[in-house]
């Protein structure tokens, strides 16, 4: 398309529709756009490249491994780490100014370090702790972040110490907390700030974007664990803490896409209160014993504190000079989750209540939010929402067969009828 419009531009010149200087302009748009593209790709090929390079020289040497001596080995073993080496050092001597270079010899070089551990060890018969493996393996190539300005290298890293802290937390037995993760995790940020601050429209950043909250809501779930209650305050608050960073004014102009932390945020609200729809949850939590010497001393009433806050004063922060009621409701969810968490301890039936009124309500907000819009997706998202309470309750073996049929009917009605309007008003603005 791009092509035919600079093909057609003398064309126009000559008929006097646009000035020279304009069709200078427009020529010089389409070529710098079409540079950014080829340059993406260009990059995206570069990494691949790297990556399945270094995979085929493992399994070549995979292939023949049974066949070397220990020596042998032992340079097939450092021989990709050497070559990575050799790759980002020319690249910082004669390649600085390219990306695709820059990113694809360090995405190499990173895959080599953790390659020639594992060989290593494999090798002479060192211990084979994968947690262990990973924790050196993260701590050896965080330095290529930096020293390359490699996006790639951060990327894989966030990966990296992820699987850390799953690894500790989460598949290991028996489990231990985790506090290492929260470190590492600090070691990333100054480049994702970097990006945030100078590359805001780069491919990249956007996925720092939905990689560092997603890691920091799986990675949360792996601390100590004494008072699991308090948990759903952490998640909650720091549910809330992202949706709220998601609707600040950088995040807010640019789209879904874009944005994981409101998208994060909001499905996980949405999500950790249909969990907490059911009734049994809350006798456990009601039933469990609180004494406040313990709970002081527990890890997770310090993470609640910790997000509560933090996404206390950004709410407070981003609205400041607004009007109150302006304030989306999304966003005020998580203190109303607190007075409901205390509530369950001693009622929980009536936190069951509430949370479902909360739900019900948070669906409502939403269909008239696109409805004033005039945006389909978010009243679909409403109903969506209230949908997926319907589904929860169908499952509740304390309603009736009655009243979950009656609810699927009220759900699907809701459907039909406000995308008809919506439609229909469409059509008539239109004409």
């Amino acid at each position: 398309m791009s092509k035919e419009i600079i093909k057609d531009l003398p064309q126009l010149v000559e008929a006097s529709i646009i000035s020279e200087d304009t069709a200078n302009k427009i020529r010089e748009f389409y070529l710098e756009k079409g540079g950014k593209s080829q340059n993406r790709l260009f990059i995206v090929f570069g990494i691949l490249g790297a990556t399945l390079v270094g995979l085929g020289l493992i399994l070549i040497i995979a292939h023949n491994w049974d066949d070397l001596s220990r020596p042998a080995k032992t340079f097939f073993a450092f021989l990709p780490l050497v070559l990575g080496q050799l790759f980002c050092g020319f690249t910082i001597l004669k390649k600085a100014d390219s990306t695709a270079w820059k990113e694809s010899s360090t995405a190499f070089l990173f895959l080599s370090v953790g390659g020639c551990i594992s060989m290593i060890s494999q090798i002479y018969n060192i211990s084979d702790d994968l947690s262990k493996f990973i924790l050196v393996w993260m701590l050896l190539c965080f330095p290529l972040i930096y020293v390359m300005k490699s996006s790639a290298a951060s990327l894989l890293y966030i990966v990296g110490i992820s699987y850390y802290a799953g690894e500790i937390g989460y598949w290991s037995y028996p489990h231990s907390g985790n506090y290492l993760y929260w470190g590492l995790l600090a070691l990333a940020i100054p480049h994702y700030y970097f990006l945030y601050r100078n590359k805001k429209e780069s491919n990249f950043t956007l996925f720092h974007h939905w990689f560092i909250p997603l890691s920091v809501i799986f990675a949360l779930g792996t601390i100590p664990r004494q008072h699991d209650g308090f948990l759903n305050i952490a998640y909650m608050s720091l549910f809330g803490l992202f949706y709220i960073m998601g609707e600040m004014k950088y995040f807010k102009e640019s789209k879904w896409k874009s944005n994981g932390y409101t998208v994060c945020g909001s499905l996980g609200i949405i999500s950790l209160l249909l969990i907490l729809s059911y009734d049994g949850i809350w006798n456990r939590i009601s039933a469990h014993s609180y004494y406040f010497s313990d709970v002081f001393s527990s890890s997770e009433f310090y993470a609640a504190v910790f997000f509560s806050v933090s996404a206390f004063v950004l709410l407070y922060t981003k609205n400041k000079k607004g009007v109150l009621g302006e304030v989306d409701v999304m966003e005020m969810i998580f203190l109303l989750f607190i007075i409901v968490f205390i509530t369950g301890c001693w009622f929980p039936v009536f936190s069951t209540l509430l949370i479902n009124l909360i739900v019900l309500g948070l669906g409502i907000s939403a269909i008239r939010r696109g409805s004033k819009m005039d945006h389909l997706a978010v009243l679909n998202y409403g109903l969506l929402i209230i949908m997926a309470l319907a589904t929860c309750r169908f499952f509740d073996d304390h309603i009736t067969y009655f009243v979950r049929g009656s609810l699927f009917v009220l759900a699907g009605a809701g459907f039909f009828i406000t995308n008809y309007r919506m439609l229909k008003k469409r059509k008539t603005d239109e004409s």
